[in-house]
């Protein structure tokens, strides 16, 4: 599967346009953290292109969230590394791979990103930097739903929590239009 077929099929599964958008930062994520380890970034990126594709389908379900996603992309042939991936972002598995380790760290990440971009006076991904994310990420009802301890497990990749928002940061602000911040 190429990166064009991942697409579609997101396309196909998720009609959310801000889920979408998630989704395309956490490729994007993915893709910048893989450069940065010297890792396979299409794969990386595809990992981080599918983890949620089955995300509408069991959003009542959480318990089966990425078991339908496994299921839907058994008929293709991918890489066992990207089903891994995707199960261990929603804690299926535990991480244990440095791309396992860093999809699951990335997942809540985006969404701290986000609102921080949202609620900055530019509301521009350019208009962050590290120093204001950490002010953010310190405010523990800000982006409730971005979960720190999950976001801080990117120690687990020898990163401490500046270096890896500073990576993520330049991964989101790389397809700033297409996430339109």
């Amino acid at each position: 599967m190429d990166r064009d077929e991942a697409l579609r099929l997101v396309e196909s599964k998720i009609k959310n346009k801000n889920l979408r958008k998630h989704i395309l930062a956490v490729e994007a994520v993915m893709g910048r953290l893989a450069e940065y380890f010297s890792e396979d970034v299409q794969l990386w990126r595809l990992t981080g292109l599918l983890h949620d594709l089955d995300y509408e389908r069991t959003v009542k379900k959480p318990e089966k969230h990425t078991l339908v996603t496994e299921e839907w992309l058994s008929e293709y042939e991918l890489d066992p590394a990207i089903i891994r991936g995707i199960k261990a972002h929603a804690g299926q598995i535990e991480p244990e791979t440095k791309m396992e380790k860093a999809i699951y760290a990335t997942d809540p990440t985006t969404g701290l990103i986000v609102a921080a971009a949202l609620m900055h006076p530019t509301k521009k991904l350019e208009g962050l930097d590290v120093e204001f994310l950490m002010r953010r990420f310190k405010e523990k009802r800000f982006a409730a739903g971005a979960r720190r301890e999950d976001i801080l497990t990117c120690e687990r990749l020898n990163l401490n929590l500046e270096e890896f928002l500073g990576l993520c940061l330049e991964g989101m602000q790389r397809i700033s239009n297409e996430l339109g911040l």
